[in-house]
């Protein structure tokens, strides 16, 4: 079903394969997110995503959006800490449209100078957004409390500091250094034909400059002892994040670490969830995620709550982390986490847009596309003791920090129940 071809330049190609879908999605990736950007380029690959929708030499703003939506079809882009992507959907019959249009907007922004002041105040407007909800705000507190001082750290939008500072020299610097061939992957998912994305795809592979994949720069970490972070607002509730230090995306140990955050509190089946809103009464929502990266990751778990709580909330918190280390949990329960992770996998892949993300993930994550049925039989592998062991590994309290967005004014109190 998939098929990857690297060009003598470093581009590569990958399809996969599925002739019983209606549609196509492409996407152009670009190895470029925020780890690549020096301190005073914060923001600058977010700021470039947008800019790639306002114009090229060929196409005006709103012709790149008309071209795609006049087909019935989708466009869209999106930025990571590791990854640009700009993507299209549609019927598979529009493939050579979908690509001309994105490849258009890859090689040839115009970087307009009224554009670009515009578009800075639509992107401050997205960061005032994140900081009028609570329940994002925290989740960037919490990565920045996890790698201080650090491009992890920051807010992939930026600041508005950075953002003043970036004109058409820095986008247009920026956008030749790193949208380049060795960072470049172009993926097609549904009713297409590997060699049919060879031969739509050769525009873009004779135009795209030719250069090395971006380089990033690596988590550091000197924590020695929980750290908390504390944003006071007057609100009614209090969003808590609590960061874990984790592994990366290459750790073995992943595996172990996704199934234990199943069983923690990725579902309503989870401890915490029956802990916390079922038996106890304190969150209307509560769960935890985990995040993988090229060195290093996390597990942050989330929740709101009325104030009065917190305390309670954490202690419940910090007590299922420590009952998942001290003892391995039941076969039975390890059996639904694995069955609900293994579903939820099966279910993601059922569109073409999934399966163009899950290509592009992977070929940038790993540099091949992991089949899915790989990793099924790697969740197979796991035990009880497996699970115990990642959490032994992972939840110490040198590894925690805790960040609130709450109407307290003081920390008193909360360190203690984060010493684990």
């Amino acid at each position: 079903m998939y098929h990857i071809t690297r060009l003598p330049n470093g581009l590569r190609l990958a399809t996969a394969e599925l002739p019983h879908m209606a549609s196509v999605s492409l996407g152009i990736w670009s190895a470029v997110g925020s780890r690549c950007e020096r301190s005073g380029e914060t923001g600058i690959s977010h700021f470039i995503e947008h800019m790639l929708f306002k114009g090229t030499r060929r196409r005006s703003a709103a012709q790149i959006s008309q071209e795609i939506e006049g087909l019935g079809g989708y466009i869209n882009a999106c930025t990571s800490e590791e990854s640009t992507c700009y993507h299209a959907r549609a019927h598979a019959s529009h493939a050579a449209k979908l690509m001309d249009v994105l490849a258009d907007m890859y090689l040839n922004p115009v970087f307009d100078r009224q554009e670009i002041t515009r578009e800075r105040r639509v992107i401050k407007e997205e960061i005032a957004m994140t900081l009028d909800q609570p329940s994002q705000h925290v989740l960037e507190l919490s990565d920045e409390s996890l790698w201080p001082g650090q491009p992890l750290g920051r807010s992939i939008a930026g600041d508005e500091r950075t953002l003043n500072r970036t004109r058409r020299r820095e986008l247009a610097g920026f956008h030749a250094r790193h949208y380049v061939s060795g960072s470049t992957v172009v993926v097609a998912a549904g009713d297409i034909r590997h060699r049919d994305l060879l031969d739509l795809s050769k525009r873009l592979a004779g135009r795209v400059p030719t250069g090395k994949r971006s380089s990033w720069f690596p988590a550091v970490n000197g924590q020695t002892r929980p750290e908390i972070k504390l944003f006071t607002r007057n609100m009614e509730q209090t969003q808590f994040a609590l960061g874990i230090r984790t592994c990366s995306r290459h750790d073995p140990r992943r595996f172990s670490l996704r199934l234990a955050n199943v069983i923690l509190g990725e579902n309503m089946s989870s401890r915490l969830f029956q802990s916390i809103r079922e038996e106890h009464g304190l969150a209307y929502s509560i769960y935890s995620t985990p995040n993988f990266y090229h060195d290093t990751g996390s597990l942050t778990i989330a929740a709101g709550l009325d104030t009065t709580h917190t305390q309670k909330a954490l202690k419940l918190t910090l007590d299922e982390l420590r009952r998942l280390r001290d003892k391995p949990p039941g076969a039975r329960e390890l059996r639904r986490a694995r069955d609900y992770l293994i579903g939820q996998l099966e279910l993601s892949l059922e569109s073409t847009e999934s399966q163009m993300n899950w290509v592009g993930e992977q070929l940038l994550g790993f540099d091949q596309i992991i089949p899915p049925d790989e990793i099924k039989a790697r969740l197979n592998e796991i035990r009880p003791g497996d699970i115990r062991r990642v959490a032994s590994d992972f939840f110490r309290p040198e590894r925690l920090c805790l960040s609130l967005v709450s109407p307290l004014k003081s920390n008193r109190g909360l360190r203690k129940l984060i010493e684990l």
